[in-house]
């Protein structure tokens, strides 16, 4: 047989729609498929790595429905690389791009390094519609304003999709794999692992039924409704597309033909996943999107630091109930609706003064559909300091986006246990999920609320006229 080629797997568990791996099968070697546990990826917060313990679950049964299997193996990607070719004789390497910079500086090593061996070493494209250099405004330079580049994505060709392969060929001799059960990436959760797992639905075939159900029920009411935080309005899909399980190009061609068929939500649609390019074309060529304000001038902001008041945020006790509700959303599922996420950063960023870098560590470390770009511009654009960014006096007053987007309290309390008399499950399971250390008690009083909306705004706004004096 030939000398086999190793497919390294990163956010691409998938086999539909996946360049890398059609490149693979065209060259008619025999493919070893590799998913490689290093620091960069041990890193991931907690319920970002229990997702993707799932995902991996699901895309090796996936794999041994094609014949072949995944094998995992943990440390410096390099190295397990390097180890991997020696005792597969492979020929070389091919995966899909990264755009962050940790993974692009780690990519090119290891590229650097299987080339100097003379070994093949191949990047294809990634998980976005449009290769982040390949979108240029008239001048040559990148977009800087989501408008203009909606209008220039709108009017690109996408490539169709590839087809899902039926066989994948292997080498005369596996390698040896970890077990993905020894690497326990559950353990960051602790107790809350269990009540994390019930709302999670991994796979390319979840992901598929997921996106036919929407195109189905719920596309053609999404630009009405999707801001009502107490339904099923939304494509639910974010999660998929963090971990590859289903392409964009897929949800594209999808919300193209129903939008070219008349369906009023499908635009809607489309612009959100043109919003979550935009975050990648601006993370790749400005790096420090997710460190630092993209506008210099508000180096100067007066935001605090880590306080009392943003740990009863992240703990759901800020006596606000809808931001609370989110909270507790995020603590318990791991997703957290947008409209909830926009009011939630901004009572962060804004009521309480808080640097917009304590809201994203945070839900880096709680979301399972953290993506490290579109986090980062969601955060910049609703503190103020971000590209194309909401006005830092546009402040959401919780009290009147709850009687707008929450108007029979359904969503409060859903997820509040100390709103209701009887709470239900879903609320309780809050308590059982958060650490013993906090203390929490559903019978408890719900708190009062940490600032007045009004008084809060106002030094919100005055803190702006300080920071920018």
């Amino acid at each position: 047989m030939a000398e086999p080629l190793i497919l390294w797997f990163r956010r691409d568990l998938r086999l539909g729609d996946n360049p890398v791996l059609a490149a693979a099968l065209a060259t008619g070697r025999p493919v070893v498929p590799v998913f490689v546990l290093d620091p960069e990826t041990e890193a991931l917060g907690a319920a970002a790595k229990q997702r993707l313990q799932m995902a991996l679950a699901a895309f090796a049964a996936a794999l041994q429905g094609v014949g072949s299997r995944l094998i995992l193996r943990r440390g410096p990607a390099l190295e397990v690389l390097e180890r991997l070719v020696e005792e597969t004789g492979a020929a070389g390497v091919m995966w899909s791009r990264a755009y962050d910079a940790t993974s692009r500086v780690r990519d090119q090593v290891v590229k650097a390094a299987l080339k100097a061996r003379g070994l093949l070493a191949e990047s294809h494209a990634g998980f976005v519609l449009h290769e982040p250099w390949t979108v240029e405004t008239g001048q040559g330079g990148p977009y800087r304003v989501f408008t203009p580049y909606w209008r220039a994505v709108r009017a690109l060709p996408v490539a169709p999709e590839l087809p899902a392969p039926v066989h994948l060929p292997g080498p005369e001799r596996w390698p040896d794999s970890a077990a993905l059960a020894d690497w326990n990436m559950t353990c960051d959760m602790q107790r809350g692992a269990v009540v994390l797992a019930r709302w999670q639905s991994s796979g390319e075939g979840a992901a598929l039924d997921r996106l036919a159900g929407f195109a189905e029920d719920r596309m053609a009411a999404y630009a009405a409704r999707r801001d009502f935080v107490a339904e099923d309005a939304t494509s639910g899909l974010s999660e998929h597309l963090t971990y590859g399980e289903i392409s964009p190009r897929t949800l594209w061609h999808r919300g193209r033909r129903a939008m070219e068929e008349g369906n009023p939500g499908a635009e809607t649609f489309l612009k959100e996943l043109v919003w979550r390019e935009f975050a990648w074309h601006l993370m790749y060529h400005y790096p420090e999107l997710g460190q630092d304000n993209w506008k210099a001038d508000w180096n100067a902001f007066p935001w605090r630091g880590d306080n009392a008041d943003a740990e009863k945020w992240r703990r759901g006790l800020t006596g606000e109930p809808l931001v609370d509700a989110a909270m507790r959303e995020m603590f318990v599922t791991g997703r957290m609706h947008n409209r909830a996420r926009m009011i939630a950063a901004s009572y962060l960023t804004k009521h309480l003064l808080t640097d917009w870098r304590v809201g994203l560590d945070w839900f880096a470390e709680c979301l399972t559909d953290w993506d490290p770009a579109a986090n980062a511009m969601g955060w910049q654009w609703v503190a103020g300091s971000g590209p194309d960014a909401s006005p830092y006096f546009r402040i959401f007053n919780p009290a009147t986006q709850a009687e707008k987007f929450d108007p029979e309290g359904r969503y409060r309390r859903r997820w509040i246990a100390e709103m209701t008399r009887n709470p239900g499950a879903e609320a309780l399971s809050y308590f059982d999920a958060v650490p013993k250390s906090w203390g929490m008690d559903p019978a408890a009083p719900y708190p009062m609320p940490l600032i007045d909306l009004a008084a809060g705004r106002e030094r919100a706004l005055e803190a702006l006229k300080q920071g920018k004096s």
